[in-house]
């Protein structure tokens, strides 16, 4: 048999040989026993059940749970020459009554099916017309309650194959699940006496990397504008977030489409074929976008919100390099994030067991964040394979070249500042404290009489900010859940407080500046401040303020991300004036 899935291999899809995991998985089915595949994204996981499909009599279901994904695999296979055609509520029952007829005189051999038609019993009527001797199940995770993407839908499946005049064979399909979600996707579809295949998670060709204290729009921006002939997706938690995201990448001229639940079919579907022909480079996204889009020649995933789980960060970072080259996947990390989740687990209307079972995996999903271990290895192993190198070599925390240092004395700070502050107020407040802000509100609350008011005098009010977004992620502090989260201290602080304890972090490495004076940068970036202002018409001041150019000089950024970390450097000056600056502070560097 398996000669013959080869001479349809060539003939159809232009392939002479079937990978190792392809292979196995049909040469099960061809021999008749239902089948369990767990195959990570970019392993050929469609051919293993569309080649079986094409050697089967009859006629194959391919169970499919979205509308987009079911068009895209039939247009495909229509170009390779194969005869299929699908069924959803797209069609109108004269349409769905005629393609099921075709499929009964042979007109197609593959059916795909959206698991919500089968619930209804005139459509099961309908299908006992045919000849159905194998039903394959895509993205099969779906039955599981405890999975990353449950779809009550998925439920109906198990029955509806036993009630069929006679059982057809079962393949079941999916790119991530744990030990858990393999049971129920074997006791909820009923699998008979199942052989399982796990062909292995690893993706060598995608790098991975957890960024935390990044200024995200800012890196967003940056590394969209470096690499403008690459195709990528974007994905944040929320529809505002997409919608906000996708205005600013188009405002700042890239060409970049939206993708989520609230836009209508019409609006979904010419969003998603602009990207899948290159029209817009760029998608951002909601976890709505991506369930088995073939799309090749992704080049980076960007989680611009930590998901919920490890499964769904694994599946929506493995549409990046299906075509085996190198592709990057980046997790930007704030504790917002977590908050978020967090909120939007408690308002479900989840069994109670389940939402312990939600906020367990969003725990796993933050531990991942913080690692310091292999990334790869921490992925691999979370999906039950233990026999994985220490190092890949290949991930952010393996090629992390940053050093160690002790901030022992600024955590000090920040926690006794918040502790005087008595944990009733926000991070930007406390970082504006601790700054030693002449804001209204800060005088307004008599702050500036605190012991630990300015105490943080030279430091930017971001970098206050990002050295309190580790402390929370290192569990030293939290925030509370709510639209204006207020930063609360945790039992870590207490032996750090005492003395009795270190607080250490890894940071870039930084420049030697031995020879740098800086009054003598100072006066420079005054007198490059004089020449745009006369430029522009506008008092030097309102370019940037004394400090803030004060501030430039003491710290010499090197690149856009570290200028805006600048007390009075925002986005809008950035765009307007950093390149100038930026290239003055380089050009005094460079000459001592």
């Amino acid at each position: 048999m398996m000669d013959k899935a080869l001479r349809v291999l060539q003939k159809y899809f232009g392939y002479s040989q079937l990978r190792e995991g392809q292979e196995k998985v049909i040469t099960s089915l061809l021999q008749g026993s239902d089948t369990l595949a767990i195959m990570p994204t970019g392993a050929g996981k469609s051919l293993s059940y569309q080649i079986p499909a094409l050697l089967f009599e009859g006629v194959t279901l391919v169970i499919s749970p979205l509308i987009s994904l079911m068009k895209d695999q039939v247009d495909a296979l229509k170009e390779f020459g194969v005869s299929s055609t699908f069924i959803n509520s797209s069609l109108t029952l004269r349409e769905t009554r005629s393609r099921i007829e075709q499929a009964g005189r042979g007109e197609y051999k593959l059916v795909y099916v959206a698991p919500e038609r089968l619930e209804t019993e005139s459509f099961g009527e309908l299908l006992e017309s045919l000849h159905i001797s194998f039903v394959a199940i895509d993205e099969a995770h779906c039955v599981s309650q405890w999975g990353h993407d449950f779809r009550p839908s998925y439920l109906r499946l198990g029955p509806f194959i036993q009630g069929l005049p006679r059982r057809p064979l079962v393949g079941a399909f999916t790119a991530t699940a744990t030990e858990g979600v393999k049971q129920d996707i074997i006791r909820h579809l009923r699998l008979h006496n199942p052989k399982i295949f796990v062909t292995g998670f690893d993706r060598p060709n995608l790098t991975f990397s957890s960024l935390r204290g990044e200024n995200k729009k800012v890196f967003l921006l940056e590394y969209v504008q470096a690499h403008p002939e690459q195709c990528g997706i974007v994905y944040a938690a929320t529809r505002k977030e997409v919608d906000a995201l996708q205005a600013f990448l188009t405002g700042k001229g890239i060409k970049a489409g939206r993708y989520h639940a609230g836009m209508n079919d019409m609006e979904r579907q010419e969003s998603q074929e602009d990207f899948l022909y290159d029209r817009t480079p760029v998608i951002v996204a909601t976890n709505a976008f991506g369930m088995g889009i073939d799309k090749s020649n992704v080049r980076y995933v960007i989680h611009f919100n930590m998901p919920k789980t490890m499964e769904a960060y694994y599946q929506e970072a493995g549409r990046a390099g299906r075509d085996g080259e190198p592709a990057e996947c980046i997790l930007l990390f704030s504790p917002q994030d977590v908050v978020l989740q967090r909120h939007m687990i408690e308002q479900t209307t989840l069994h109670p067991e389940r939402k312990v079972n939600e906020l367990k995996k969003l725990q796993e999903m933050v531990d991942y964040c913080h690692t310091t271990r292999c990334l790869r290895k921490t992925i691999l192993e979370y999906f039950g394979e233990n026999d994985v190198p220490e190092e890949c070599g290949n991930c952010g925390n393996c090629k992390d070249d940053r050093e160690t240092v002790d901030i022992t004395v600024e955590a000090q700070k920040i926690f006794s500042c918040i502790y005087r502050m008595r944990e009733r107020f926000g991070m930007n407040l406390v970082a504006e404290v601790l700054k030693g802000s002449r804001a209204k509100k800060v005088l307004d609350l008599k702050f500036d009489q605190l012991s630990t008011y300015g105490i943080m005098r030279q430091a930017a009010v971001q970098d206050i900010k990002d050295c309190m977004n580790y402390l929370i992620t290192e569990n030293y502090l939290r925030l509370t859940a709510g639209e204006y989260p207020l930063i609360k201290l945790e039992p870590k602080v207490v032996p750090v407080l005492k003395g009795e304890a270190k607080v250490f972090r890894k940071v870039a490495r930084k420049i030697e500046k031995k020879n740098i004076d800086p009054q003598s940068l100072f006066e420079r970036l005054r007198a490059l401040r004089r020449t745009i202002a006369a430029r522009e018409k506008l008092p030097p001041y309102m370019i940037f303020a004394d400090n803030t150019l004060r501030e430039m000089a003491e710290t010499c950024p090197g690149e856009r991300t570290a200028l805006l970390r600048i007390n009075g450097v925002g986005e809008r000056k950035l765009e307007k004036y950093g390149r100038e600056f930026l290239a003055e502070i380089q050009a005094y560097v460079q000459g001592h």
